[in-house]
C-alpha cells in the first residue's frame, strides 16, 4: 500500500489511555491510539506486549481499569462485545476460529446475526466474489477446511457483517506465506474501499508492506508511532524493541 505523509481526517476509533488488568497484575498501562476512516493501522510489539490485551479491551471482551474507548463519536468504553459489533467494529480472533460442526456458508451466515437474527443471504455473494475458495467449499463442513482455509473463513465471516473496522489478530498465526498474503491482500482491497484496518501482526515486514501506519507497544505502552514507509526505512523497529535485525522479509 503506498502511504502518503498525512493521515486521513476522520478519527473512527479513539482509544485514550486505556489501562488493562488481570487480577493486580496491569497488562496495558495507558495506551493510546487511533484509526481514522478507511485507515489500514498496524500494532506492532514482541508477544507478550499486550497487543492482544489491548485488542480485547476495545472489543469489550475484556473490561478496562480506566481509560475511554470512542467509536464513530459514540463512547463504547463500557459497551458490552455485541454492542460494540452493532457499533461497527468486528474482531477476528487468533486461532482460527470458526464453526467446525457447521458448514462454510453456515459459518459466514452466523457473521450476519448481530443485525439480521436469522441470517442474511443476500449478502453472500458479495463474500463469494471477494473469498471464491469459500465459495468453492460453501457446502463443506468447516472442519475438512486446512488451517489456512479455516483462517480465511474466519476473515470472511468478520467481513460478511460489513463492519466499519475490522480488528485481526495475528491471522498469519501457522500458516503458509500464500495464505498470509491472500488475507492482508483482501485486507489491503477492502481498505482501499473505505473499511478501516486495525491489525496485529508478528510478521513485521510484511505487515508494514500493507498498513498506512502503525504504532509500536512495548510492555503494555504504546513508545511510538509513525507512517509505516518511515517505520521499514528507519531504524525506530530496532531501536525501541527488536534489538537487532530480526524482521521478516518478504
Amino acid at each position: 500500500m503506498s502511504t502518503t505523509n498525512k493521515r486521513p481526517d476522520e478519527i473512527l476509533l479513539q482509544v485514550q489511555d486505556v489501562h488493562v488488568a488481570y487480577g493486580k497484575a496491569e497488562v496495558v498501562h495507558g495506551a493510546s491510539i487511533d484509526v481514522r476512516k478507511g485507515e489500514f493501522v498496524v500494532l506492532l510489539g514482541r508477544n507478550g506486549a499486550g497487543k492482544s490485551t489491548l485488542l480485547h479491551a476495545i472489543s469489550g471482551l475484556i473490561p478496562k481499569k480506566s481509560g475511554q474507548v470512542l467509536f464513530d463519536g459514540n463512547d463504547v468504553t463500557h459497551s458490552s462485545p455485541r454492542d460494540i459489533v452493532q457499533h461497527g467494529v468486528i474482531q477476528v480472533l487468533e486461532g482460527h476460529r470458526v464453526f467446525h460442526s457447521l458448514s462454510v456458508e453456515d459459518n459466514l451466515l452466523i457473521g450476519t446475526y448481530a443485525n439480521s437474527p436469522k441470517g442474511d443471504r443476500s449478502k453472500l455473494e458479495r463474500i463469494y466474489d471477494l473469498f471464491p475458495e469459500m465459495a468453492e467449499r460453501k457446502q463443506q463442513m468447516a472442519s475438512r477446511l486446512s488451517g489456512g482455509q479455516q483462517q480465511i473463513l474466519a476473515v470472511a465471516q468478520g467481513v460478511i457483517g460489513e463492519p466499519k473496522l475490522l480488528i485481526l489478530d495475528e491471522p498469519s498465526s501457522g500458516l503458509a506465506p500464500m495464505v498470509i498474503d491472500r488475507i492482508l491482500d483482501v485486507a489491503t482491497q477492502l481498505c482501499s474501499k473505505g473499511l478501516a484496518i486495525l491489525l496485529v501482526e508478528q510478521l513485521v515486514d510484511k505487515a508494514l508492506r500493507h498498513a498506512h501506519y502503525g504504532y509500536l507497544m512495548q510492555t503494555g505502552r504504546i513508545v511510538a508511532s509513525a507512517f509505516s514507509e518511515e517505520l521499514r526505512e528507519g531504524d525506530l523497529l530496532h531501536r525501541v524493541y527488536l534489538g537487532g535485525d530480526n524482521r521478516e522479509h518478504a
